[in-house]
């Protein structure tokens, strides 16, 4: 019995090691995976507000900042990017602006025509009133052209409808404005006070260049 006994004790001292490193290697192995990747190299990253700068990661882990001067000119462009997506913003607007003139060039040719053509008509005192014939005998009988008819349209309707061509081009304008401000967001989302700050200061530079038009004034 005593035997018995010296051998369990033996058992147990030489167990409580081993059962006591678990929840430290458990708890060092969560942290560990805490950071993302592990190892001295780990990237940088917290869903929380930070000032992560050298180690930090953004995007993938090949976006790996490993000096300041990298970090600065991450910061860069991420201003530029912004500055890109006011850019495109501004070409949107100028692109309809564009449609817009080319639609009233066309429509000012089409009263031009119409002038013409109206000019060059009878007067209505060769036209009698009964049947429509001028002095001579002869039917006068005038139908509105094809240009004519779609002017009306487009003048009544109050709405330019552009070409699958001209819609396209907007379609890529704005995908193009989706990719960039999707991509912005991804970084926000990475919560490093920097970046942010980057971000606000590519927005006040984007609007301060692109938007600097002139404010149409009404009922003054």
């Amino acid at each position: 019995m005593s035997m018995t006994a010296a051998m369990s004790t033996d058992s147990a001292m030489a167990m409580s090691p081993t059962m006591t490193g678990m929840p430290a290697a458990s708890s060092s192995g969560m942290s560990m995976s805490g950071m993302g990747m592990g190892g001295p190299n780990a990237c940088k990253i917290s869903m929380l507000w930070n000032w992560y700068t050298v180690d930090s990661c953004f995007i993938s882990s090949t976006w790996r900042i490993t000096s300041k001067g990298k970090f600065a000119g991450s910061c860069i462009g991420v201003i530029c990017l912004v500055v890109v997506l006011e850019c495109l913003r501004r070409l949107q607007r100028e692109y309809d602006a564009y449609l817009v003139k080319q639609y009233r060039k066309r429509r000012d040719q089409v009263d031009q025509s119409m002038h013409k053509s109206s000019s060059q008509t009878p007067l209505d005192s060769d036209v009698e009133a009964n049947d429509g014939t001028n002095k001579d005998g002869n039917r006068i009988l005038v139908t509105p052209s094809s240009h004519d008819s779609d002017h009306q349209r487009s003048s009544k309707s109050g709405r330019l409808v552009p070409t699958v061509l001209q819609q396209v081009i907007r379609a890529l304008i704005h995908m193009l404005q989706f990719a960039v401000a999707y991509f912005i967001m991804l970084l926000a989302m990475y919560y490093n006070g920097y970046i942010i700050i980057c971000i606000i200061i590519g927005a006040f530079l984007g609007s301060f260049i692109f938007s600097w038009e002139g404010i149409q004034i009404t009922g003054a």
